[in-house]
């Protein structure tokens, strides 16, 4: 990784800087972009408005992420996992029920062959990975702290305005990708039309130590404000998200820790037994949120910045992993042809690609998100009748399963663990339990 050359003389030189990609923002979506594409030859400028050391980068929080099993494949493929590995907790098996139902339904890794379902990683952890890597690739020039003031489509490039202090610089890219987040200035400032459907509710997120914590299983517990899910980590901790309403949002933040327990413990119940050591808490709003058009001339969006979604069965950031592993592999195709990165045949081909996953996920998360908060009582005994034909139905689990863990579908390399050197023709044996089966 490289910092960008002094500006020229715009009286003597006025030329921009050229680069074959430009990606704005350098959280962990457009990180992992740049980490996915280093060694394909192709030019990078990476270009991010918070220093990674900032207190409050939003990227490279204490927040943690459950990363599913196909996401663990992916950050392989890019030699991001080893470093992240001590840090990540297994999830070996997911408890699902409904407060104050009966039905319940329980997923296993053993059943579908692989090390864990997925795993719970600190986000900063992951951060740190990807500065690292992105530190010892070759062709990455990085922009940080800049903004991004302006761009225009000019023939078959895109020209950038970048701001790095008091400093206006001009960037010249044949792609601009936008993984800014879910404000995506990029979309905004070309008032690319986005479809948003707030929830009403908020996600509350903090961590818990519990005294009788079990190892590698997680629980995602319906209530009628939403689910709420507890996630293990390294040290016996879990991670909390607890979906409430936004008008209690500020309420609860404000309890004292043992008022916050009591009430959590009310929620949760005692599986866990007792639960103490409560961190200091956040809450964020929910919405679902897509683009109509993710993908324009020369531009293509990814991650937050294309879809926001709820974060029921935790596949928001997975969702933005895959789009990074399809994008990588058909630039690295371009590349290594010799074709242009942002032409829109190769655009139109990362297109048909993610659309389906795209628009199938986002319909999934905001189905549960909004039948387990419905009170009707016909409907939840429909819940319960179908959680229990789920644990009771071992093709069921197995199709669920496989859907949450991201292996489904046609798969891009880094997606089946495969540099994006390999060839598309084998893909990798289902499960890959026999090259990946112990956990690191």
């Amino acid at each position: 990784m490289h910092q960008l050359p002094p500006p020229r003389p715009s009286a003597l030189d006025p030329r921009p800087f050229d680069y074959d990609l430009i990606i704005v923002g350098g959280g962990l979506i457009g990180g992992s972009l740049a980490c996915a594409l280093a060694g394909t030859g192709l030019r990078i400028a990476l270009v991010e408005a918070v220093a990674a050391d900032a207190p409050r980068q939003p990227s490279y929080d204490e927040r943690v992420i459950a990363l599913s099993w196909g996401s663990r494949l992916i950050l392989e493929a890019m030699g991001l996992w080893q470093a992240v590995a001590p840090d990540a907790a297994p999830i070996l098996q997911v408890h699902i029920s409904e407060r104050g139902r009966f039905g319940f339904a329980r997923l296993d890794h053993a059943e579908l062959g692989v090390a864990a379902l997925g795993y719970v990683v600190p986000a900063r952890a992951l951060g740190t990975a990807i500065r690292a890597v992105m530190q010892r690739a070759p062709d990455l020039d990085l922009l940080c702290p800049a903004r991004l003031v302006g761009q225009r489509l000019s023939g078959e490039r895109i020209e950038a305005e970048v701001l790095m202090g008091a400093e206006e610089r001009g960037l010249s890219a044949r792609l601009l990708v936008a993984a800014d987040g879910g404000d995506s200035a990029v979309r905004k400032g070309l008032g690319i039309p986005i479809d948003e459907q707030p929830y009403g509710h908020c996600a509350v997120i903090t961590t818990v130590t519990p005294d009788r914590p079990r190892s590698g299983v997680a629980f995602e517990r319906f209530t009628e404000t939403g689910p709420l899910a507890m996630l293990p980590m390294t040290g016996g901790r879990y991670s909390v998200v607890w979906t409430c309403r936004e008008t209690e949002a500020a309420e609860i933040l404000g309890l004292p820790d043992a008022e916050f327990t009591a009430r959590l413990q009310q929620r949760f119940g005692y599986r866990l037994g007792r639960l103490g050591k409560p961190a200091p808490r956040r809450a964020y709003p929910l919405k679902l949120a897509l683009t109509r058009e993710s993908i324009q001339p020369r531009l293509v969006l990814i991650g937050n910045a294309a879809h926001t979604l709820h974060p029921v069965a935790g596949q928001g950031f997975n969702l933005g992993l895959r789009d990074v592993a399809a994008l990588a592999d058909v630039l690295a195709e371009a590349a290594a042809g010799g074709r242009d990165p942002g032409a829109p045949e190769t655009l139109a081909a990362y297109g048909r690609w993610r659309g389906g996953d795209q628009q199938g996920v986002a319909t999934l998360t905001d189905a549960l998100a909004r039948l387990f908060v419905n009170p009707w009582l016909p409907l939840r005994v429909a819940r319960d009748v179908g959680m229990i034909g789920l644990d009771l139905l071992p093709p069921a689990r197995r199709l669920v399963a496989r859907r949450f863990m991201g292996t489904g579908g046609r798969l891009p390399r880094l997606a089946r663990g495969l540099p994006l050197g390999a060839s598309h023709a084998a893909p990798e044996p289902e499960g890959r339990s026999a090259a990946s089966g112990v956990q690191s």
